[in-house]
């Protein structure tokens, strides 16, 4: 099986969070930061009842994503991340972590937002795929999915962030793309399941 045809194990983020509690600059980066303020302007409601975030990390985005939902659930793969974002959200009683791999794992329920940002290329595309149909099935009608990934290549990565994007595109998700935003060094989608009431959503 190729490199491409393998999902990045957590044992490799964990090692990644061993040698560097930041390992990406989370906390300074402006590219972190700036890409954080794009996404938030980007949701399409002020509050939401019930939000999943994949691959929370060390909680840096939860904790400026939490004040938008009524209830988040942050998930990672990664043992050691979720140790500190636990800590850094620590006064967020409303916010639930776990770790969970998907597609292996999914949260319970059904969400009216999820976000997949800087995760979706670490998967294999079957993998990215079969996660795409969870996310799809667990959103509410009239939902929110924001999809946010860095768009050059990423050494130790199966896919592109624009492959990631591209899978999400197809029509048999049954989402609607409303959003889409490209900066230089990432890219932005927003996509949402008509609801009965208000029919497809418009860009």
């Amino acid at each position: 099986m190729s490199e491409r045809e393998r999902s990045v194990p957590a044992s490799v983020f964990d090692a990644k969070y061993a040698y560097d509690p930041d390992p990406w600059d989370y906390l300074s980066s402006p590219y972190e930061l700036g890409k954080y303020q794009t996404t938030l302007d980007a949701l399409t409601r002020q509050q939401y009842e019930r939000a999943l975030e994949i691959g929370c990390s060390i909680g840096v985005f939860t904790s400026m994503l939490a004040p938008r939902c009524q209830h988040l659930v942050a998930i990672d793969v990664s043992l050691a991340a979720l140790e500190l974002a636990r800590t850094r959200c620590a006064h967020l009683p409303h916010v639930q972590f776990a770790c969970m791999s998907l597609p292996d794992d999914f949260p319970d329920g059904k969400f009216d937002l999820i976000v997949l940002a800087e995760v979706g290329y670490y998967w294999s595309m079957s993998d990215l795929l079969m996660a795409r149909q969870l996310i799809a099935g667990r959103l509410r009608p009239g939902g929110t999915v924001v999809l946010v990934h860095w768009t050059a290549p990423i050494d130790d990565a199966p896919l592109t962030g624009d492959e990631v994007h591209a899978a999400f595109d197809q029509t048999a998700t049954g989402l609607v793309k409303v959003t889409c935003h490209r900066e230089e060094q990432f890219r932005l989608d927003v996509y949402q399941r008509p609801s009965p009431e208000t029919g497809n959503p418009r860009p």
